[in-house]
């Protein structure tokens, strides 16, 4: 893997806030090693080693992108959103930014014969393949497609 010099700058994440973990309570101890210290109920991340593995992931994802890879970036918090949406956009990623249905990376057979049937639909009232049909069938075609533009 080729190493790219990737200048990061702890002061830096240190204003923007990365250092902060979860609330002690609501931890996970596969992290134990990742926490520096607990500071007022709130756990402190070791910001070296986040720094390190960082570099690491840019130049994992550099490579995989001089490769061609796709990328696929998930953001859903309603801070990140836009941040995502913009990201993404810039970078010709597919992503996600809003709220998704549980399982959609996992169950991915499910997911693609959902995105087959979105297609097919937006495919048929494209041509006006709604307006051969009764007006009750078409009314549930119409619903099953806004259904799945807001999943």
């Amino acid at each position: 893997m080729q190493q790219k010099n990737r200048d990061i700058n702890l002061e830096e994440m240190m204003a923007a806030g990365i250092h902060f973990g979860h609330q002690t309570q609501k931890w996970n101890p596969k992290m134990s090693s990742y926490i520096f210290t607990e500071r007022r109920g709130v756990h402190i991340l070791d910001l070296t080693q986040t720094a390190r593995i960082l570099a690491e992931t840019c130049d994992l994802l550099f490579n995989a992108a001089a490769k061609g890879k796709e990328f696929l970036i998930v953001g859903t918090k309603h801070q990140v959103a836009d941040l995502v949406a913009s990201a993404a956009l810039r970078a010709q990623c597919h992503y996600v930014n809003e709220k998704w249905l549980g399982g959609m990376l996992t169950n991915w057979a499910t997911t693609e014969t959902r995105l087959r049937r979105f297609q097919y639909l937006q495919l048929e009232e494209s041509r006006g393949g709604f307006d051969r049909l009764p007006k009750q069938e078409a009314a549930n075609l119409k619903g099953q497609l806004f259904r799945l533009k807001n999943v």
